[in-house]
């Protein structure tokens, strides 16, 4: 399904789940998750300073994450969300609350969304150069695929929101964008091999 609307009228829409309290300057980090498992140079840094990451390392809100090439990580964040990121990529942590979701951004690389469906709906936004994407408990792909940046759900649905227009992507379908700022695609089948070269991007 396609929307065209505002971005304002869709925006307004995930204003709580956008809405980052302020937090005091000198105030401890507020753990959001740890890693699972890295393969190759996976790091954070909050602020000025980096940390390679190990397996059962905090991260934190505010912590920019990252793999190197050929390099691979899975985060656990909170208690049934586990976040992969591919190689080469950048997640920022800008907001994450245990049970009631959060805000992460896209820099750049593939990222698998993942929430336990046994646990409560999840209320999380990913937001990327190319748009953004509102969540409800599900488990999808988003990054380079084809030479686009796609978004591939396996289970579940998301919204995906481009510049003025918004589709809703169900279990088995797809969107594209096909560069910052344009719009997506009517969501459509991908094919097998499609979608295991997007899963592939982490080692599945």
């Amino acid at each position: 399904m396609r929307h065209t609307l505002r971005r304002r009228g869709i925006l307004a829409g995930l204003a709580s789940a956008l809405a980052t309290p302020v937090v005091p300057v000198h105030a401890a980090p507020q753990r959001a998750g740890e890693v699972r498992t890295i393969h190759g140079d996976c790091f954070a840094r909050l602020g000025a300073a980096r940390r390679t990451l190990v397996p059962n390392a905090d991260v934190f809100v505010g912590d920019s994450v990252g793999t190197g090439p050929a390099s691979s990580l899975a985060l656990l964040l909170g208690e049934a969300t586990t976040v992969r990121l591919g190689p080469e990529a950048q997640l920022r942590i800008d907001r994450f609350l245990m049970q009631a979701g959060g805000v992460l951004t896209l820099d750049k690389g593939a990222v698998l969304y993942d929430h336990d469906a046994k646990d409560r709906p999840d209320n999380l936004v990913v937001r990327s150069p190319f748009g953004l994407i509102a969540v409800r408990g599900t488990r999808f792909f988003a990054g380079p695929s084809n030479g686009v940046f796609g978004v591939f759900v396996e289970h579940g649905e998301v919204l995906v929101v481009g510049a003025s227009t918004a589709v809703t992507v169900t279990a088995g379908m797809g969107t594209n964008i096909a560069t910052p700022g344009a719009e997506p695609t009517l969501p459509t089948l991908w094919g097998r091999p499609r979608i295991a070269a997007a899963m592939g991007q982490f080692g599945q």
